[in-house]
């Protein structure tokens, strides 16, 4: 900032002064041009402050649960109806190539709120080894993980330093003890609800009228934290326990759908209603956002925790199929396309390109390093972050990221009905367009070329053994460097007593309540 109107007034002024007046005078001259040499740069020094407080942008990230890759309208389904969800990307960019950390819930929160990958949090699946038989099976599990570590650092924690305020609104799953509420935990404001859509339990308890849907409470709180914090930067949690089972859903939606023709696996009225539930959601934060004048400073990140329930029967799954994540292979808790790979939008008006598509490969851990570079915010303490940023793909769709690989570690069993298994023991490396699975019960491979076989149908493994070495060989360098346990030979001589006197454990016959 400069003051170029005051200057001329000096600009004729001699150079040396003449005489007790004159010295007087060009004291005078020379107080009034450090004054306002002073007043310049504690100005621009203002002015910098307020410039950055106004860059810092607002983010509102909205995770819904068990939303599978093409149960939303442009990502494929013709029998959902998600036109919020479409609109966001129609103002933004969608990434086609989107991944959740983990084949179902827990992991895919822990990677998300830590940045780091399951072998660093020890958080891998949903509960403990014993919720399905793995007596049965050559391996015991790696013991899981059912919280995140107290010592780690949450991305909430990290943008409260940042200057943020910080909200969440619905399903934690991260811990329930008294140190492990989100208001512990970086959250300024925390309500916690899920297990039911309606006649609800919220921590803490919270009236609410009776009848109120879970996915509508949720949004009401989401929509009064923006109200509340549109003066300053803040951080917007809402992960909704939507389209989780049981399927509960507004009986007027699901009138809407109840006469609609099915499309592919997609046919069912009340899962439906509950997706346009969650798109609702959207569609009244995104408003409200519009309606304060904050669309333009403000990141809205859309995506979900896991692939969609659905696409077992024909892989010779138990379970029944709830949706179809065609064509994408097998659904939540598998590690095939179908259940890992998701939906994820964002919208910044006015920086991102409107209408925009990446392909660039993304997963839940790139969330932390995505926001501290946002916000300013300093990265944790002995916390190595195992994502990278997105942003520049996020100001540029076309542009790459400076990493190759993408990794996953599943050291344990998720089964289903009928004694069959949605996954055993496998570790998982994406590198470009290849993807290698190892099945850590014989060490058996499959490997994909994504490109041509998005539905994993063509194991190249045999016909390409050095490339499908070569992914092996950088999969167990990645374990190695992040401390990976491995599941170890199941001994009948030190299984648990029931096992030893023949007791039979079947596997749980819903597969979606993880």
């Amino acid at each position: 900032m400069s003051y170029p109107t005051y200057l001329p007034a000096f600009s004729g002024l001699p150079s040396r002064p003449v005489g007790l007046a004159g010295m007087r005078f060009s004291s005078a001259i020379t107080s009034t041009v450090r004054h306002v040499s002073l007043l310049t740069a504690v100005l621009a020094g203002f002015t910098h402050a307020s410039f950055a407080a106004e860059k810092k942008p607002n983010i509102v990230f909205i995770l819904a649960d068990d939303l599978g890759y093409t149960d939303v309208s442009t990502f494929g389904s013709k029998y959902y109806e998600t036109p919020n969800i479409d609109r966001l990307a129609k103002e933004g960019v969608k990434f086609t190539n989107g991944y959740t950390a983990g084949p179902n819930c827990q992991p895919t929160r822990a990677a998300l709120l830590s940045g780091q990958y399951g072998p660093r949090t020890g958080v891998y699946t949903v509960g403990n080894i014993d919720r399905f038989d793995w007596e049965s099976r050559p391996l015991r599990p790696v013991d899981n993980v059912t919280t995140l570590p107290l010592e780690k650092t949450t991305i909430a924690q990290s943008l409260k330093k940042a200057g943020y305020a910080t909200g969440l609104f619905g399903k934690w799953h991260l811990g329930e003890g008294p140190n492990e509420h989100p208001a512990k935990r970086g959250f300024d404001e925390a309500i916690v609800s899920a297990g039911k859509h309606f006649d609800f339990k919220t921590n803490p308890p919270t009236e609410y009228p009776e009848g109120t849907y879970l996915a509508d409470f949720i949004t009401d709180k989401a929509v009064s934290f923006i109200e509340h914090h549109k003066d300053e930067p803040f951080f917007l949690y809402v992960p909704h326990y939507g389209v989780h089972s049981p399927i509960q859903a507004k009986p007027e939606l699901i009138a809407k759908f109840k006469d609609k023709p099915a499309a592919g696996g997609h046919n069912n009225p009340a899962y439906a209603a509950m997706i346009a539930s969650v798109d609702e959601s959207v569609g009244r934060i995104t408003a409200k956002l519009d309606e304060l004048g904050l669309a333009e400073n403000t990141l809205i990140v859309f995506t979900s925790d896991n692939g969609g329930v659905g696409g077992y029967e024909r892989e010779g799954i138990g379970g029944k199929d709830t949706t179809d994540n065609a064509p994408l292979r097998g659904g939540k808790g598998t590690l095939h396309e179908g259940g890992i790979r998701v939906p994820y939008v964002f919208r910044w008006k006015g920086t991102i390109p409107a209408g925009s598509v990446s392909e660039t490969p993304i997963i839940s851990v790139d969330l932390h390093p995505s926001l501290l570079e946002l916000s300013g915010a300093p990265a944790p303490e002995n916390q190595p972050l195992d994502g990278v940023s997105y942003v520049s793909a996020l100001k540029d769709p076309s542009s790459k990221l400076g990493r190759d690989s993408l990794f996953w570690h599943f050291p344990g069993y998720l089964g289903s009905s009928g004694n069959t298994w949605r996954t055993k023991p496998v570790g998982v490396i994406r590198d470009g367009n290849w993807k290698l699975i190892e099945n850590l019960e014989d060490h058996s491979l499959e490997l994909y070329d994504l490109s041509a076989d998005l539905s994993e149908k063509n194991n190249l493994a045999s016909s390409q053994p050095e490339k499908a070495a070569a992914l092996l060989s950088k999969l167990n360098d990645w374990r190695k460097s992040v401390g990976a346990k491995l599941p170890t030979p199941n001994d009948p001589s030190t299984a648990a007593d029931g096992a030893k006197k023949g007791k039979k454990k079947k596997n749980n016959a819903n597969t979606d309540d993880d």
